[in-house]
């Protein structure tokens, strides 16, 4: 049950920082994995710095962090494969 609240929260996080850093949105399943892989990136940077996120509220704020991070990075190689 749990991995079914974490797919929502990844797919709410990749919605909102799709919204955040585009203006728009990717679809369903491209959010979802922005969000997952968002949440991961999130929790490891928040573990280098030493903050420990706590309840869903904390878990959401550390994955649209993490989501925009990812977006972010992204966005920078793509730009660069256009510019060559």
């Amino acid at each position: 049950m749990y991995y079914l609240w974490y797919l929502l929260l990844g797919l709410v996080a990749g919605w909102i920082a799709n919204l955040i850093v585009k203006g728009g949105s990717a679809g369903l399943l491209l959010n979802l994995i922005i969000g997952v892989i968002g949440s991961l990136l999130g929790g490891w940077l928040f573990g280098l710095i030493g903050i420990v996120p706590t309840g869903t509220l904390g878990s959401l704020v550390t994955a649209i962090i993490g989501a925009i991070v990812l977006l972010w990075i992204s966005s920078l190689i793509s730009r660069k494969k256009i510019r060559e």
